[in-house]
């Protein structure tokens, strides 16, 4: 398969947005009719003290309409990144990986 035919295509009501990039897993903090905000943590170096901190990234995520009744605040999903759709929108939701743990 050549890296053409490997990216994905997410279709939404209006147009398919072909994916590309980086791909997060995060938790679903805040929903919207059309968007998500995800966060997750990562390790990142602090060089002064030789150590590895914690540090929490939220990003905003399109959430296409097939999986608008699915996604609930809490639940761990996949983004992956595509065109800048707004601002502050450069992810799409992919696919519900885990629902919310009661």
């Amino acid at each position: 398969m050549t890296k053409v035919e490997e990216k994905m295509e997410v279709k939404t009501k209006k147009l398919p947005i072909r994916t590309r990039g980086r791909t997060f897993e995060g938790e679903v903090i805040k929903k919207f009719p059309t968007r998500v905000v995800i966060e997750f943590e990562r390790m990142v170096y602090v060089r002064k003290y030789e150590r590895y901190a914690k540090a929490k990234t939220k990003i905003h995520a399109r959430l296409p309409s097939e999986l608008s009744k699915e996604v609930q605040i809490g639940d761990l999903v996949q983004v992956q990144e595509c065109r800048p759709l707004s601002k502050i929108i450069h992810f799409i939701v992919t696919k519900k990986i885990k629902s919310k743990e009661k």
